[in-house]
Order: structure tokens, then C-alpha cells, then sequence
């Protein structure tokens, strides 16, 4: 039997090329997977267990840095977010415990996380996980999002992100590791929204563009979307 390619652990993007596929300022994605300094104080890294230099970030890494921008869209500071992450590494025992289907589908998953806040004292408005009345368990808004983008994948045991949606209401946009060299792709078609989206920017209509690639008018809509979405956010950044 062949062995089962470990996905998270795939090598997929560049640092730079995570801060602009995320719509991230550019540098983001060093600072939180492989850590920074400012003046004389070292800041460890958010997503790595420790600093490695490396430019390459597999798709482990790329899965939790998704998660943590629905956090800093949010204005949290990636400092309160680091403990956690250690916390939940150590009890999954996994390198990659945000992009772990122990902690989004397991039963028990939301509990877990709970704990782990209560233990290293995040915020109530830093939680993945909230109390509502009760005492019922419920993802955070950020969380919640992040969550309706995952893509679970059968081929293993314990499940692996096989592909996230670009957005959560963006069925069709999707980031594959296997498909695009990782860059936003309609799904089932290797074809970068980038592509479409240029060319819409250049004069080409939706009807056009459906029929030049042989797509619905609703794929073409929802790739221009988010490349809107992706030019208005470099533009903020």
C-alpha cells in the first residue's frame, strides 16, 4: 500500500506569497510563523515552536496563519494567541493542533480548547471558543469562519485539510495544495481567480469571461469578488 502523503506537511508557499494570498501587510506572515525582533527583544513565533529561518511554509503552516487573520481582522494581538497554540500543541501532541481535526470536530474539541483557555487566561473576546447561556459551547464569530472553511479529507484516520475555501462565503474559491501551486483556484478547475480577475479589470465582462473558460456566470462572479476583496485589502494594508 503507498504511503499516505502527509498534506499539513507539504511545502506549498513562500513567506511573501502568504501575506498576499491572506490580503496580509506585507511581512505578517514572517512575524507570526517564524517569529521577529524589535530593538532588543526577540518575539517567538505564533505558528512555529521555534524560529527556523525557513521561507517555505507548508501547508500546515498556511492552515493556521488562515485562522489567525480572522483574528487580527479583529484587531487581537497575535502575542495573546501564542500561548494557547503552544498549550493545545502540547495536549494534541501535533505540530499543527489549528489545522487538527481533534480540535474542530471531535466531540469533545470545543471542551478542550475551552480548558486550554481558562489555563493560559485569554480574554473572553480573544476566545475560539465562547459560553453562551447555559453553558453551551459555540465557536467565536472568528473561529466559526474559519471552521466553514475547512475542507476535511477521508483519506486518513484522523482527517487532514485537504483545501480551504479562500472565504467561508465563497463556496468556489478555493486553496489547494495540489492544485495552483497553491494560489486561489476555482474549484475543480485549474484556474487562478487572479487570471480572472485582471482580465475583468481590463475591460473583459463576466459574460465574457464565463464563456472564454467555459464557467458558470456565478464561478466568474465569486472569483472577482475575491480578488476585489484581495486588491482592496493590499490597499489597506
Amino acid at each position: 500500500m503507498p504511503e499516505v502523503i502527509d498534506l499539513l506537511s507539504r511545502p506549498v508557499y513562500g513567506l511573501s506569497q502568504v501575506d498576499r494570498v491572506l490580503g496580509l501587510p506585507s511581512g505578517t506572515a514572517r512575524r507570526w510563523i517564524d517569529g521577529y525582533e524589535r530593538g532588543s527583544k526577540r518575539y517567538d513565533p505564533v505558528v512555529r515552536e521555534q524560529t527556523t529561518g525557513d521561507e517555505i511554509v507548508t501547508w500546515g503552516e498556511f492552515v493556521e496563519t488562515r485562522l489567525l487573520s480572522e483574528y487580527r481582522d479583529a484587531g487581537i494581538p497575535m502575542l495573546h494567541m501564542r500561548p494557547a497554540v503552544v498549550a493545545l500543541r502540547d495536549e494534541l501532541q501535533t505540530q499543527y493542533p489549528l489545522a487538527s481535526a481533534k480540535t474542530w470536530l471531535d466531540v469533545e474539541g470545543r471542551e478542550l480548547v475551552r480548558k486550554i483557555q481558562d489555563k493560559v487566561g485569554l480574554e473572553h473576546r480573544l476566545s475560539l471558543v465562547v459560553v453562551r447561556t447555559g453553558q453551551q459551547l459555540i465557536w467565536s464569530y472568528e473561529a466559526d469562519a474559519f471552521s466553514r472553511s475547512i475542507e476535511w479529507s477521508e483519506q486518513t484516520a484522523d482527517g487532514q485539510v485537504e483545501r480551504l475555501r479562500a472565504q467561508a462565503d465563497l463556496p468556489d474559491v478555493v486553496l489547494d495544495p495540489l492544485s495552483g501551486f497553491g494560489e486561489p483556484i476555482i474549484r475543480g478547475r485549474n484556474i487562478r481567480t487572479e487570471v480572472l480577475g485582471e482580465l475583468y479589470g481590463a475591460g473583459e465582462t463576466m459574460a465574457g469571461l464565463a464563456e472564454m473558460y467555459e464557467l458558470s456566470p456565478q464561478l466568474v462572479d465569486e472569483a472577482v469578488r475575491y480578488e476585489f476583496w484581495r486588491a482592496k485589502s493590499a490597499v489597506a494594508a
